[in-house]
């Protein structure tokens, strides 16, 4: 790019103008840098910088604008526009300056800004200039590395008042503001960014606690219904069920006295008999895991032995199981709702390593690790498809949202030695008792 076209001939300087020598132009540039110090704000900075560039900038307005990505907003002294005013940062591509911003030109000069055309195109925001009647402007990059951060403007009502002894002054103030100003944007970036995380983390603690709530009465409303499941369905059917045994008996008894035909007339009521006891046997199988009693009384490790005792051994599937407790008593502190949390995790995993990957045997260990509390449900089954292969990913799921919801980490995946697979349950236990005792452990 030829330098001459960079912008048009520096204009004269103004009439009567006193110009200060060197060595007070670096008294007052020290004096510029010192003003800087301690403002945590860029409305505080720029407008310290007004009152020390005074004497030897003279300026009506004064602003330093801060890109960030495709917009910049402006900090104003002297005459405030809208450039500072407007309530949304400005897209470079409408700012009068933007040759600067982008790097287009090194700077601009203009002796006339309300006609000069390099500040008035399409879309420009332009208006500030003529409502404010700022005639003279000097604009220069604020540089940091080598990167554009932003420009430094000066703008006088008097016309042709800025020349080239303004622009290397200009150049010094822009060199001492650049880094303190990048100083001041990280800041308020870092600022910003840490109350937008603090702002989302309480969306998401609120969130989980009304999930968590909302867990709780849906898990006491589930106990409700296993009790009157218990109480009166199930009490209900024990007494059809006796009913029909009692009429079966009698029916065969006076077969018997009257010589009659054998008992083939009542094998449907034996069968419905049959039907009603499996029924009644998978109910209490819904009402025990409705109501955990055992967790409730005695603590999360005697209420997973006790769940796998009665899923594996009481169901005949043939799955041996083994579940050892090296917790030194960290599950016994916790909240009802965190144990019942963990006990459904637990239930959920294996009951889908029963269900769905054909093992001989499955490992449920619960341990303190440092400062949480560890759950690993292993398997030595077929293991499983990928999320995005398997049809029914309900159960899992359910494990990762229990596990959010009460700040748990969780993880399933194919064992180390890629024989089954394991369920990694991590719940931080800050409060929890660290005294260690005998570990215990039950094998079937």
């Amino acid at each position: 790019m030829n330098p001459a076209t960079l912008s048009p001939p520096t204009p004269a300087s103004a009439p009567g103008r006193t110009r200060l020598g060197s060595e007070t132009l670096f008294r007052h540039l020290i004096r510029v840098s010192q003003a800087l110090a301690g403002r945590l704000d860029m409305q505080a900075a720029i407008q310290a910088v007004s009152d020390e560039l005074a004497a030897i900038l003279p300026h009506d307005h004064l602003d330093v604008c801060i890109l960030r990505q495709d917009h910049h907003t402006a900090f104003e002294a002297g005459a405030h526009t809208d450039w500072s005013l407007n309530a949304h940062p400005l897209p470079i591509e409408g700012s009068p300056i933007r040759a600067v911003l982008l790097g287009q030109e090194p700077y601009l000069i203009s002796g006339d800004a309300l006609a000069d055309p390099r500040f008035h195109f399409d879309g420009a925001f332009a208006h500030p200039i003529l409502d404010q009647n700022l005639q003279s402007r000097l604009h220069v990059p604020l540089l940091v590395r080598g990167e554009i951060i932003g420009a430094l403007s000066c703008s006088k009502r008097m016309r042709d008042f800025y020349d080239a002894r303004d622009l290397g002054f200009a150049r010094h103030v822009a060199d001492v503001l650049a880094p303190y100003f990048y100083a001041l944007r990280t800041a308020e970036d870092a600022r910003r960014l840490a109350i937008e995380e603090a702002e989302g983390r309480a969306r998401e603690d609120a969130l989980r606690e009304g999930a968590l709530r909302l867990t709780e009465e849906l898990e006491r409303e589930r106990q409700r219904i296993g009790m009157d499941l218990h109480d009166l369905t199930l009490a209900d059917l024990t007494r059809l069920h006796r009913r029909i045994a009692r009429m079966r008996e009698a029916g065969m008894a006076r077969l018997r006295e009257a010589g009659g035909p054998g008992p083939e007339g009542w094998e449907a009521l034996e069968a419905v008999e049959a039907e009603l006891a499996r029924t009644m046997a998978g109910l209490r199988e819904i009402i025990d895991d409705a109501r955990p009693n055992i967790l409730q009384l005695f603590g999360l490790a005697e209420g997973i032995e006790d769940f796998l005792g009665r899923a594996l051994d009481g169901s005949g599937s043939g799955i041996a199981w083994r579940f050892a407790d090296q917790s030194f008593g960290a599950a016994d502190h916790l909240s009802e709702t965190l144990r019942v949390a963990l006990f459904r995790i637990v239930q959920e995993a294996v009951n889908n390593a029963a269900h769905h990957a054909e093992p001989s045997l499955i490992e449920v260990e619960l341990r303190r690790e440092g400062e949480a509390l560890a759950i690993e449900v292993r398997d030595d089954g077929i293991g499983f498809a990928s999320l995005a292969q398997r049809k029914r990913v309900g159960g899992i799921r359910n494990m990762q949202t229990r596990a959010r919801l009460v700040g748990a980490s969780f993880a399933i995946g194919r064992r180390g030695d890629r024989q089954g697979t394991l369920v990694q349950i991590q719940l931080p236990v800050d409060g929890a008792d660290k005294t260690q005792g005998p570990a215990g452990e039950g094998v079937r």
